[in-house]
């Protein structure tokens, strides 16, 4: 709703500008221009990006249009579950988890955290994570060594796409201006005609210079931007699941590791450890009862 409510304002403001101003919105409407415009950038991006990129990419602009994913609920789970799966080790040990982690989807542990079970790759980095703790002895400055390398891989990977966008919103001017040569071209073959008939070309071609302008700073930036911000939203969540196994292999309690987690969640999602506390006698109170 946000997302859409910022293209509203952009689109009121400059087209309402434009008219109080005196000019006719028609004039903007320049057809030819649109497709060298979108059709060269749309090129350039098919012919910059492999395949699994360009699929990256409208999956985050899909999500980008989506509320927000960050709830305090969603926190709970990806909070309560990492508790659960540290006290199951320090119950039986890290064997104990192997029907959790081998087939996660399957485990009545994991089904009690739906949230998180929509997100495959968190799923993914958490039990193939403690999956690399249960098959041998691995100190916490070579785990945390190793998943830093991982999430460093991963951020550039998801990073990628909104590069790309950023890229291509950059040339957008020199797009328009492309589109601007080609009818001031146009224009000089029909010079002969009457003066509005050359002043209506020439303003064709102008609007190719404001689109270009116009779809650059208004719509891609700002886009690539969005894109930019859920990627880091989602790496801090990566990040926190990667603190509270760090802490839980140098020995830190349960409760501590997982709170060491929870400060790298995003400020403005993040519980206190007051609400922490409570989520985790809550849990505790349920399974007694």
């Amino acid at each position: 709703m946000q997302k859409l409510l910022g293209l509203s304002l952009i689109i009121a403001c400059v087209a309402g500008g434009f008219i109080y101003s005196g000019g006719n919105l028609m004039a903007l409407w320049a057809p030819g221009e649109i497709l060298i415009i979108l059709g060269a950038a749309l090129g350039a991006m098919v012919l910059a990006n492999p395949k699994n990129v360009l699929a990256e990419m409208l999956r985050q602009l899909r999500g980008i249009m989506q509320k927000n994913e960050q709830t305090e609920e969603y926190q709970r789970q990806l909070l309560m579950l990492l508790y659960e799966l540290l006290e199951l080790v320090q119950d039986g040990g890290l064997k104990t988890l192997d029907e959790h982690i081998e087939v996660p989807e399957n485990s009545p542990l994991f089904q009690k955290y739906p949230l998180l079970l929509q997100e495959k790759a968190l799923i993914t980095f958490i039990s193939d994570n403690f999956r690399l703790m249960a098959m041998g002895k691995i100190n916490e400055h070579e785990l945390e060594g190793l998943l830093e390398q991982e999430l460093v891989a991963m951020e550039e990977s998801l990073l990628q796409p909104s590069r790309s966008l950023q890229r291509i919103a950059e040339a957008m001017p020199g797009f328009g201006i492309c589109a601007a040569v080609l009818g001031i071209i146009i224009t000089m073959q029909s010079i002969d005609g009457s003066i509005a008939e050359v002043g209506a070309k020439v303003a064709h071609a102008l609007v190719g210079t404001f689109l270009g302008v116009f779809f650059c700073y208004c719509f891609m930036d700002p886009i690539a931007s969005a894109m930019e911000q859920r990627t880091k939203t989602k790496m801090a969540v990566l990040e926190c699941v990667r603190t509270v196994l760090v802490n839980h292999v140098a020995g830190k309690p349960t409760l501590l590791a997982v709170d060491a987690g929870r400060k790298m969640l995003p400020l403005d999602a993040k519980p206190t450890f007051a609400r922490l506390d409570s989520w985790v006698n809550r849990m505790v109170g349920e399974a007694d009862a």
